[in-house]
């Protein structure tokens, strides 16, 4: 039996499809022959990831040839990793530990391999706890009873904040957790509904820049020995330090830690479109980094030591073509 269209609207879809396939076959061009659309997942609008996975959309749509891109806000790192492996998303920017946990099937993958490689790394992220100047907040010690967000679920600043706190004998059990993006906490901070808050980000950030121009903020900073147990707990974290002044009224250096930030895909994308992307990342970094500072540490050099799992074939053969070494522990 024949299908009955069920709606007016239907129909008229259907009707558009059949007058587009015949626009197309009437000037030559097959459907296959149709411009690609990738879908970039990266983060809320509040971080660093969409601004510059906005930038890498529009390099994209601009300069690969049959390819367009778009942004898309998603719940960032977790998220993202199930995005790329079912395919929903072609690209995705993730911390470093939620790739390599992806990649291997851990913690919070519960055994199950992705199917993701990486492009590059583009910038450490650093995480930043944040709280009113006047909240008698200065360490993480003095998170303990209070009301903390931990960042959007199943986002990269949930995962980075538990593996810090656990890693210093706390956990999210010490104080009322409340699950926000980055703009919600922002807002929270300001209005008073939280006491602190996790970024995991590349710094500025704008929904810090925003709350530190309304309030006055404190940074918590992190002692050498809570940097070093993260650090073992986690080998993919680094020590940073938090420029004075990369936030109005905090004036003084942040000690803390950092993650690198990965540009990973499914390892099904074809070799040529995975070594375009990669070439036109690195040659056209300057327009990224007229979006967001984060980009000043986009580097070959970069993401080559900082990568935490094999690099596409496709972004290998960029790499090497100019002359740069690829480690072996990046190679599938």
């Amino acid at each position: 039996m024949s299908r009955r269209y069920s709606n007016k609207n239907e129909v008229s879809n259907m009707r558009k499809l059949f007058l587009a396939l015949g626009a197309t076959a009437l000037i030559g061009i097959s459907p296959a022959q149709a411009e690609t659309n990738l879908s970039i997942a990266t983060g809320g609008t509040g971080g660093t990831y969409y601004p510059l996975g906005g930038g890498l959309a529009e390099l994209i749509s601009n300069h690969i040839e049959g390819h367009s891109a778009v942004a898309e806000v998603t719940g960032a790192s977790v998220e993202n990793m199930g995005l790329i492996h079912r395919g929903d998303s072609d690209l995705a920017i993730a911390l470093a530990d939620t790739v390599h946990q992806a990649y291997n099937g851990s913690e919070r993958f519960n055994g199950n391999e992705l199917d993701v490689l990486a492009i590059a790394s583009l910038y450490p992220n650093a995480v930043q706890i944040v709280a009113l100047a006047d909240s008698g907040i200065t360490s993480l010690a003095d998170l303990a009873g209070k009301t903390v967000s931990v960042g959007a679920p199943g986002s990269g600043t949930e995962v980075n904040a538990k593996a810090l706190l656990e890693a210093n004998g706390m956990s999210f059990d010490d104080f009322e957790v409340r699950s926000l993006n980055f703009n919600e906490s922002a807002d929270a901070l300001r209005d008073g509904d939280i006491d602190a808050g996790f970024w995991s980000v590349g710094p500025p950030t704008s929904s810090i820049v925003s709350l530190a121009n309304t309030r006055d903020i404190a940074l918590v900073s992190l002692s050498e020995e809570e940097v070093s147990n993260a650090s073992a707990e986690v080998p993919v974290f680094a020590p940073y330090e938090l420029r004075a002044g990369t936030y109005d009224g905090v004036d003084e250096a942040t000690s803390t830690i950092g993650i690198p930030n990965v540009l990973a895909v499914n390892n099904a994308m074809s070799e040529d479109l995975a070594y375009n992307i990669t070439k036109l990342l690195f040659e056209k970094v300057e327009d990224l980094r007229a979006i967001h500072p984060a980009a000043d540490d986009t580097t070959v050099e970069f993401s080559l030591e900082s990568t935490p799992i094999p690099l596409h074939p496709g972004a290998i053969r960029y790499y090497e073509e100019v002359g740069a070494t690829v480690p072996d522990k990046l190679r599938e």
